[in-house]
């Protein structure tokens, strides 16, 4: 297959991360989680004590700490400066102020030129919230996944109770309605769908049937 680039958007818990993971292992290409980039910026931020509306502080940590991904028998680890931050990316301090963060004009200019640069040989899958419209806008194939405020909750309640992460589920529903509403609405590129992306509802979808479809979008651009 050749080696191009496949960018996926859509909001919170819309089942980006899972789909893209599944098609860059088939494909054999490289996965990359821009959320886990915006989230280690959020994380190291609470860490070292940097509020979050500060934007030359939070640019000023990703300059001195670097963020890298590892694939590991478990999945993609990522870590900061060498130390692993898989697990404490995803905890609700981290979730519930990411989209501030990634609000920053400074913060996204310098992690999108990481991305850009992981990306510029192709035979990479890209997930995020603006790919398809600023970080890879020749991708040679765009999806935009949504699914209802509700099963988004309801996926993200799941996985919390998996990782031993204790959640109230309208407390979920809430804080994703919020996190659309920031993403969609921020200056800088926003959530939205690219003109040339092709649109895939996942409500009531397994996995496996937005993977096989979004396979076929690859097939019928002739990249099979």
């Amino acid at each position: 297959m050749k080696k191009i680039n496949i960018a996926i958007d859509g909001p919170a818990s819309s089942g980006k991360s899972t789909v893209a993971k599944i098609l860059a292992k088939d494909y054999g290409f490289i996965y990359t989680d821009t959320g886990a980039m915006y989230r280690s910026v959020t994380f190291m931020a609470i860490k070292h004590e940097v509020a979050f509306s500060d934007e030359l502080g939070l640019v000023e940590l990703i300059h001195r700490y670097p963020i890298t991904f590892k694939q590991s028998e478990v999945g993609q680890l990522v870590f900061i400066d060498g130390e692993d931050v898989t697990l404490a990316i995803r905890k609700s301090d981290v979730t519930n102020n990411v989209s501030e963060v990634s609000a920053h004009e400074l913060v996204r200019k310098e992690l999108v030129k990481q991305q850009q640069t992981i990306a510029k040989d192709g035979g990479v899958v890209m997930d995020g919230r603006d790919i398809g419209t600023a970080v890879l806008p020749d991708a040679e194939v765009k999806i935009f996944l949504v699914a209802s405020v509700v099963e988004r909750a309801e996926r993200r309640y799941k996985e919390n109770q998996a990782k031993g992460i204790k959640t109230d589920f309208e407390t979920l529903k809430t804080e994703i309605e919020k996190r659309d509403y920031i993403d969609s609405h921020r200056e800088v590129s926003p959530l939205k769908q690219a003109e040339d992306a092709i649109l895939i509802d996942t409500t009531g979808k397994t996995i496996a049937e937005v993977v096989t479809m979004i396979k076929a979008v690859v097939s019928q651009k002739g990249y099979l």
